[in-house]
Parts: structure tokens; sequence; C-alpha cells
């Protein structure tokens, strides 16, 4: 039997607000380790003799993230397909069930969310081999978390009688909302509910199968979203009109409340979905005062916080169950029983048409990134590392000029019809209007500083004529 995984990395992780963001959200970030989550997954599921190299379904503007990702994690991936708009799960799993039908009739997906901590990854190969059992004779298994407290952020399934011939694996009673604390604690007292995980594991016809019967639209859009799909750099793009015109569901609501075939196996594995700060401090490893600590922090008389610096220091004096997360343009305090109220902030900061809930000041790009340094009226100030080989587009602005500095590398500038070569301390000008294009043709990363000054800085203000990522 081969198994593919498929991981879905899309999502915003808006309760991990300021780190997790629309452009960077918590999937790509190394929030638990020194790797990124989506890294972690892909990792997770690497050497199983019996998969197959991972299919990764991701938002389009994530693309080149992903792929470089799993190129520094020495991953190639079986495609990317790129969503063009975001429509849950069920949609997303169709499109790859499609996708895989075509490479494999037979294929049995492991679907995977990428923002998942699994600490036992022995155990969890252990679980996806008893699934693989109830799969042959046509089951769609799901993931059942055994419960280590009576959690109310979880939805929680209850197990049935036993699968015949298969160990551990039972039938699913019936799927529970998020209950109140009270009906949480009788769920695990019970012993027969577990947490719902959002992992699964099915045949690709059989999923498509059950879609097609209980959500038709949904089926024939995702089919219709891969058929009509093309190629782009190594890239899968689905057809746009087709998979927008899809309804959004979850997988849960769309298939598995309503098959006949689900199957539930219990699964005891160190999971967390990270859903917010306070799972975050559970999952990672405390100090002798239960606190967890990450990059330039400073604690006195601190007890049981999450402290987390990206920029500068953060000194923490005489407080305890608080998280404090800093960033170059936000900070975050809060009590950890408050967490789930940082949603509140994101949408407080969409209403207010700021930008700090969109991306961070570093922002990246296919290309390597840009970071903002200063900024003020008609002038602002950023800091450039283009990656050895790579280039950005030939482009024109009509409201800026830009001034460039080479600190460190070699650029390739063209600027109208004049292509120079910079090295360290050198400098050039780019007026408003003027085709140009910076490039690094050397073999370590070229820094620069940019003064851009002008009407209008805004990242809109780009004519692109000629890209080698074929962005519009």
């Amino acid at each position: 039997m081969k198994i593919y995984p498929v991981i879905l990395s899309g999502g915003a992780g808006t309760r991990l607000w300021p780190l997790s963001r629309a452009v960077l959200p918590k999937q790509l970030l190394p929030l638990v380790t020194d790797r990124t989550m989506l890294q972690e997954t892909a990792l997770r599921v690497k050497d199983w003799p019996e998969l197959m190299a991972p299919l990764v379904v991701c938002g389009n503007d994530h693309r080149f993230m992903v792929a470089e990702q799993m190129r520094e994690a020495g991953i190639t991936p079986l495609g990317i397909l790129l969503e063009p708009a975001g429509r849950n799960t069920a949609p997303a799993v169709a499109a790859a069930a499609n996708y895989l039908k075509a490479i494999d009739p037979q294929a049995v997906m492991l679907v995977l969310p990428a923002d998942h901590v699994i600490k036992d990854a022995k155990a969890f190969a252990t679980a996806v081999s008893r699934a693989a059992n109830t799969v042959r004779d046509g089951a769609l298994a799901t993931f059942g978390i055994v419960p280590t407290a009576p959690e109310t952020g979880y939805g929680y399934i209850r197990r049935g009688a036993s699968v015949s011939g298969a160990d551990d694996c039972y039938k699913v009673e019936r799927f529970v909302e998020k209950p109140d604390r009270e009906t949480a604690e009788g769920f695990v007292a019970d012993g027969d509910y577990y947490w719902n995980s959002g992992m699964f594991l099915f045949r690709a016809e059989t999923y498509l199968a059950e879609l097609g019967q209980f959500r038709p639209e949904i089926a024939s859009a995702a089919e219709a979203a891969v058929r009509l799909g093309y190629r782009d750099l190594d890239f899968c793009r689905l057809d746009e009109a087709a998979f927008a015109g899809s309804p959004s569901d979850s997988i849960d609501y769309a298939v598995m409340e309503r098959t006949a075939h689900a199957v539930v196996v219990p699964a005891d594995i160190g999971w967390s979905d990270v859903g917010s700060w306070s799972a975050l401090w559970e999952v990672q490893q405390r100090d002798a005062d239960g606190n967890v600590q990450r990059g330039d922090v400073y604690l006195d008389g601190v007890s049981n916080s999450l402290v987390r610096a990206e920029s500068r220091i953060v000194a923490v004096v005489g407080v305890s169950d608080l998280v404090v997360v800093e960033t170059p343009d936000a900070v975050l305090v809060a009590h950890k029983d408050q967490v789930q109220r940082v949603k509140q902030v994101v949408d407080h900061l969409k209403s207010k048409e700021r930008t700090e809930h969109l991306h961070h000041t570093k922002v990246y790009r296919p290309w390597g990134y840009y970071e903002g340094i200063d900024a003020g009226d008609r002038f602002q100030v950023k800091r450039i590392c283009v990656k050895p080989g790579e280039k950005l587009s030939l482009q024109m602005h009509h409201h800026r000029a830009e001034h460039w500095v080479v600190v460190s590398g070699t650029a390739r500038v063209t600027c109208g019809e004049k292509v120079s070569l910079l090295a360290e301390n050198e400098s050039t000008y780019i007026p408003i209007g003027m085709n140009h294009r910076l490039e690094n043709p050397g073999k370590v990363p070229l820094h620069i500083i940019e003064v851009q000054s002008g009407s209008y800085l805004g990242e809109d203000d780009i004519v692109r004529f000629e890209d080698i990522y074929k962005r519009s």
C-alpha cells in the first residue's frame, strides 16, 4: 500500500499574533524548534518505507516560502498545489485526491495539517499502520487523540464498536462540537471520547466517492479545478474559477459526520494543534520556574510565563502566568487564561485598516527579503537582501525614486539601457519612471540599503515588465 502524505498549509493562525501574520502564518514559523512547523511536519513522515513524497497544498501567496522551506529541509515534494482562494479543508483535500488519483488510482492519503505538534513520532507511525488496516476495507479513518485534560477548545469524537480484524480501531459513534468545561470533564471520565485531531487516512477514490454523495458541488468543483489547472514553475495552479466556485466546508462537516464508513483510531502521541500562546507554552520545555523563553530575555521573579523576544531585549519582573511576545513593530502582553482574545486584536487592526496583522517589517520574496528600517513624510528606508543568483523583476515606479547603496556582495544594476556592476560601498540612483532591475550575480548574499523618496511609497506602485517568478 502506497501512502501519500498530504500536508495542508493554509490558514492564518491569528491567535498567535503578533508572530503569526497573514503573509507569514504560524505553519511557516519556527515556533517550537529551530525548524518551521511545516518543515517538522514534512520531516516527521520523511523516512517511512511505505510513505511517498508529500503533496503540499498552500495558498498562492505562500508558494515561494513553502518551496524554499521544503528545499531547506532536504525534501522534494511530489507537488505543491496552489489554492486560488481559501475554501476550507473539504475542497482542498478533494483537489489533492484528484491530483493523486491521476498518478495512482489506488493512492491512500495521509492528511496532515502543517501546524500540529506530534512529540511521539513512533507512536504516530504505529497509529497510521493500525488505520491502514481499516482503509483497505473502505474505511475513512481519523485519529482521535487520547485526552490528557478536559479541553474546551477541541471537538471530540465518541467511539463505537470495535472494527473487526483491526486492532484498537473503532467505528465513529458521533462527532461532538467544542463542549463546555463540565461536559468536557464528563467526556474525559467516560473514556470513550477523543480529541478530534483533524488528521485522516483514506483512499483518494473512497473520499471522492463519499464527497460526491454528500457534497457533489464540492466534488465537481475540485475535479474541474485539477483538470483545468496548469503548471507554473514548480507549482500546480488549480483553476481559479472552478475552485473559487466551490462551497467552503470542512472534511468533518462535508463527509466524516455523514459517512457510514468513519473509523477512529486512538492515538496517544503528544499532540497539539498549537492554537494559542498558552498551547505553545504547554508543548515547550519549561525551566524550573515554569517559564518558556526565547530570544534576548531577562526574567526576575517570573513564573509560568512565555516570553519571546524577536528584535531587542525584553525584561520581565515579578509577574506570573503571562504571555509576552515582542516583534519589531508590535508587542503583546496577555494573561495566559485570556490569550483566545488575541483574535480580537487582529480584528481591531483590520477594522482600522492597519497592516500589523498582514506582514512583519521583514517581508520575504522569492529572491530574498526586504526589511523596513525607517519611514516618514515622502521617504522610506529599507534593507534588501538578494540571494546568490537571484534577481528582482524588471520594473518601474510612477511615484518614487530610489537610491541604492551596496553594503556587501556584488550588485548588477539595470537602469534604463545601462547595466553596471556595483561593489561594496558603491551606490546608484534610480529616477522616477525609469525601468530598472537589481540582480545578485555573486555567490554570497547581496545586501543593500534602499532609500525611497516620492509622493507615494506603497508596494503596489510597481509595474513589472519581466519577472522570472511569473508574478503579475
